[in-house]
């Protein structure tokens, strides 16, 4: 993986960007009546995404961005639920219907990638401080 220097680096923060863009156009055809029903949900959802991928990026350690991903993927699912009742009440047609909830579904398995990266570089650095901690106390008995 390539040195990421700041959260707009990553690939996943970049198609979530496009993401909320997209959502923000569909709910243009949304009737006035649901500005603070399901408009306001769908879109809190969609920005949570790639606000919480850049908040847990932000943080001091794996796990705490692991812990903000989760949240981020939680919304992709959300998202996708919030589809089902746009396309139940006819405010999205089943075409509008597939490409966004196809769009939230690659999200979430990119987010899941990233967490599974994650992952394994903290068991690799717990491995490494156990190792470190073995050494310094072995340099201090000889």
């Amino acid at each position: 993986m390539p040195t990421i220097k700041s959260f707009e680096d990553l690939k996943v923060w970049k198609d979530s960007r496009i993401f909320v863009k997209e959502i923000y156009t569909m709910i243009n055809n949304f009737p006035v009546k649901e500005n603070y029903g399901l408009t306001s949900q769908i879109t809190r959802a969609a920005v949570s995404i790639m606000s919480n991928i850049a908040e847990g990026f932000a943080r001091e350690s794996n796990k705490e961005f692991i812990r903000f991903l989760i949240i981020a993927r939680g919304s992709t699912a959300e998202v996708q639920s919030d589809l089902f009742i746009a396309l139940d009440l006819r405010y999205i047609n089943q075409d509008e219907f597939q490409k966004n909830y196809c769009k939230a579904e690659n999200l979430g398995k990119q987010i899941n990638g990233l967490i599974k990266y994650l992952k394994a570089n903290v068991k690799i650095n717990i491995q490494k401080n156990k190792i470190s901690e073995i050494y310094k106390s072995y340099k201090l008995t000889n």
